[in-house]
């Protein structure tokens, strides 16, 4: 049975990790061995992350819709229940993107929500 080598898939191993750390500082970039444990690292910080940026963002929603409901004399907590009340369903996205950008609208939002308390 003839021996069999297994420089060429080694290679494309090791060509792949080396691609990923491209642009990585000192021997992050250029040596395999620190080159793999940098390139894992950062794939389990770049998985945990996208979950951790969803609750990030949610946070950021909230605190704005917050800031803008208290400016119109309610509470985050109860700015929620009277649009759950009054049947209008929009996302803390939008809302915090309302909050922000139109506060003639958002302030609208809040009567409605006063009015359904």
């Amino acid at each position: 049975m003839p021996r069999t080598k297994h420089s060429v898939a080694s290679h494309r191993r090791k060509k792949k990790i080396m691609k990923q750390a491209k642009g990585y500082t000192g021997g992050r970039g250029k040596l395999f061995r620190t080159a793999r444990e940098a390139v894992g690292r950062a794939l389990a910080y770049s998985y945990r992350d996208r979950r951790t940026r969803k609750r990030d963002f949610r946070r950021l929603w909230i605190a704005r819709i917050n800031a803008a409901a208290r400016l119109n004399g309610l509470s985050y907590s109860r700015f929620i229940s009277g649009l759950r009340k009054s049947d209008i369903e929009i996302n803390r996205k939008v809302l915090a993107e309302l909050a922000v950008n139109d506060a003639d609208g958002f302030s609208k939002l809040a009567e409605i929500a006063k009015d359904s308390l």
